[in-house]
């Protein structure tokens, strides 16, 4: 008898560093209520996923799943660019 295991889950986030070698470090944002007060609060998550191709840059908007760990830090990858950051223009 063969089971599917379950993929894990996945979240949208912005690219906020490329700088090293098949990694990307992905912010995640979520909103929670305050406890107290009942206001909802941001919070943000750094994620380090595996970015094969190398071929993101920074404030990509991207599609990242949950993996087995692959090293220390990273236990996310890269599914797909969902939008690509506009060229920056340096004068």
């Amino acid at each position: 008898m063969t089971t599917k295991k379950a993929l894990g889950r996945t979240v949208v986030g912005k690219v906020i560093s490329n700088k090293m070698q098949k990694t990307i470090v992905v912010s995640v944002e979520s909103k929670v209520k305050h406890p107290l007060y009942g206001k909802y609060v941001k919070q943000f998550s750094k994620m380090y996923a595996e970015d094969a191709n190398n071929s993101c840059r920074i404030n990509d908007i991207v599609l990242i799943q949950e993996t087995k760990p692959i090293s220390k830090l990273k236990s996310w990858t890269l599914v797909k660019v969902l939008e690509q950051a506009e060229k920056e223009v340096t004068l």
